[in-house]
């Protein structure tokens, strides 16, 4: 009886370090990315492929339509826009050769002036397998020379590192709307 519990002592004391072990394995990185959820109101394009477009939508409530790049313009006079992060605020990528839609991703958090962790889907470049997925808590550098955000670098999953294409992108989009005079 002495034995067995020594063994439950010995476990007790060896939990907390193996909690505390596979805790900050957990901090190390970005999350990783996965099958689309099911998110009420949210189109699945088949076996889990998600856009980002609806997917912004339904994770912010700012309810603009039209492809990702239009959200800039179709967000004046509706909604505030700027060019500093804040949770909740979709980040607009513009229109390119390579995004010729151009991209959301939500804010999650803000880690420092120059970094934002999002979420986003189908964040995926050429041939990538991440296509339709969702990625969330997915770093994204600023590297605009005025601090602006309008240029920027996205994590891209497969690398588990940055990619080396720097973006251009629009500004926030907050979802706060903007009161009319009255």
């Amino acid at each position: 009886m002495g034995d067995g519990l020594d063994q439950v002592s010995r476990r007790s004391l060896a939990l907390p370090g193996l909690l505390m072990t596979l805790g900050l394995s957990a901090c190390g990185g970005p999350a990783p990315v996965r099958r689309a959820p099911t998110i009420a109101g949210v189109p699945d394009y088949g076996s889990g492929y998600l856009s980002c477009v609806p997917y912004a939508r339904a994770r912010s409530g700012i309810e603009l339509r039209g492809d990702a790049w239009q959200w800039w313009e179709a967000a004046s006079g509706r909604y505030l826009r700027g060019h500093h992060p804040q949770a909740r605020n979709v980040l607009v990528f513009s229109r390119t050769r390579r995004l010729p839609q151009g991209h959301l991703s939500v804010v999650r958090r803000i880690v420092s002036a120059r970094e934002i962790r999002v979420d986003h889907a189908n964040w995926a470049e050429a041939g990538g397998g991440s296509r339709g997925r969702v990625a969330e808590d997915q770093p994204v550098l600023d590297v605009s020379g005025g601090n602006d955000w309008s240029r920027v670098r996205v994590w891209y999953p497969p690398i588990q590192d940055y990619g080396n294409t720097v973006f251009d992108t629009q500004g926030f989009v907050s979802p706060r709307l903007i009161m009319a005079a009255g």
